[in-house]
């Protein structure tokens, strides 16, 4: 099993240009079964969980061909059901159950798997769907769903849901009638998803705030020009922490900053240097950063994707700072991994305080989910010596070319083998 292997304190200077966003990828790729055609994208990042979700397109019968462009054909749909073996291994497939609802009129998906970073359950997704007109079943692990005719109605979310908003909106826009959603997610990704299907036909208003109006439309098709996924603001707020943690300066291109404005507003209220351009954003510091107090929330809050990465910073801050974490329950495991590195942190509840520390020392630690890796890579860029980072798989599933961006700008990180030697033998007289 592939690890990372990371020499620290090398300050990391230039340019990394930013792919597309993996949370919007899914959506828009789960989305295309709604509009039958040939579908062209372009940014969509070479990731585990893309070509997850385009093998599980292969599966129910929609081809993919991947390059410049990746070229779906949604013209025909031959099976209705996302199985066990490939819904496991992300959280995103249960993207599937709006859409094959809303072209199949049933739906027959396996409980989710994923980042062990809560229950994240999807009561949301099938109350909004139930509001619809739809009928479930769950039976052996999986949710079965079936509907006569997709309805519009009126729905407000219990508790924000990026994805429960993005599976309800997949089925309203073919829904008979108006659809409203209330406390919708606000996230780019969700208005991302509705630039797309309103350039298949879709009639979405409101995509970007918490209420959402969908006109049900008879059909959509395919979009005779290609939709372009827009750039991903979690790996360009990783990025710009890496420039910070190491003391350097990276510049994010090809970006959107007002995407990342609330990691901007903590790394400026840290002493970081932040500039910023029309597509690009840099950041950077001198020395250690000052403490901070950081809450998540939903969009246009701080990102809780952002969370770990920021616990990694504020661990080489000056003073204590307070991270409360408010959208799951069990998103604290990189803590354990950053106190092998000498990091003072102590949790109670939903809230960890951070006690900074002047260095950290290289050491092996273990990712247990894809932005508790980030913050494991970041701290090791700036610990003293070797850090070895296990289950790297999960860095595959949304950060595309990490190794190959990261050197670019100066660090030193290679990819290894679990159970090489971590050091090299001294030398024999």
């Amino acid at each position: 099993m592939d690890t990372l292997l990371i020499d620290g304190s090398r300050p990391l200077r230039g340019a990394i240009p930013i792919s597309g966003a993996k949370n919007a990828s899914l959506p828009i790729l789960m989305a295309t079964i709604v509009a039958p055609g040939e579908h062209r994208l372009a940014n969509v990042p070479e990731l585990v969980d893309t070509s997850s979700m385009l093998s599980l397109l292969g599966r129910i019968g929609c081809p993919s061909l991947v390059g410049a462009q990746t070229r779906i054909d949604t013209t025909r749909v031959a099976f209705c059901e996302a199985p066990y073996d490939l819904v496991r291994k992300m959280r995103a497939s249960v993207l599937a159950l709006g859409p094959l609802l809303a072209r199949c009129g049933e739906a027959h998906v396996s409980l989710p798997g994923g980042c062990a970073i809560g229950m994240r359950p999807i009561d949301q997704h099938l109350k909004a769907l139930e509001a619809l007109g739809c009928r479930f079943e769950l039976e052996g692990g999986y949710v079965h769903g079936r509907v006569d005719q997709l309805r519009g109605a009126e729905f407000r979310f219990d508790v924000v849901s990026v994805t429960g908003t993005e599976n309800v909106l997949m089925a309203a826009v073919v829904a008979e009638g108006t659809t409203v959603l209330e406390n919708a997610a606000a996230e780019p990704e969700v208005e991302d998803l509705a630039r797309f299907l309103n350039a298949c036909g879709a009639r979405i208003e409101g995509a970007g705030t918490s209420r959402i109006v969908v006109h049900g439309v008879s059909s959509l098709r395919a979009s005779p020009t290609a939709h372009a996924i827009l750039p991903d603001r979690i790996e360009a707020g990783t990025y710009l922490v890496a420039g910070v943690i190491t003391r350097g300066d990276v510049r994010c291109e090809n970006m959107r900053p007002n995407d990342v404005a609330p990691l901007l507003d903590v790394l400026r209220a840290a002493g970081a240097r932040v500039e910023c351009g029309p597509d690009w954003v840099s950041a950077g510091a001198e020395g250690r950063v000052n403490a901070v107090d950081v809450e998540t929330a939903p969009h246009p809050g701080f990102p809780t994707d952002m969370q770990a990465q920021v616990m990694a910073l504020l661990s080489f801050a000056k003073g204590t700072s307070r991270i409360k974490e408010t959208i799951f329950e069990n998103r604290f495991m990189h803590a354990a991994e950053l106190l092998r590195l000498g990091a003072q942190i102590s949790i109670e509840g939903n809230v960890a305080t951070v006690t900074g520390q002047p260095q950290l020392s290289g050491a092996t630690v273990m990712a247990t989910d894809l932005r508790a890796s980030a913050s494991l890579v970041l701290a090791g860029l700036a610990a003293q010596g070797r850090t070895e980072v296990l289950r790297l798989y999960h860095l595959d599933r949304g950060y595309e070319r990490l190794v190959e961006k990261l050197a670019a700008v100066g660090a030193s990180v290679e990819r290894g083998q679990e159970g090489r030697p971590r050091f090299a033998a001294p030398a024999v007289a």
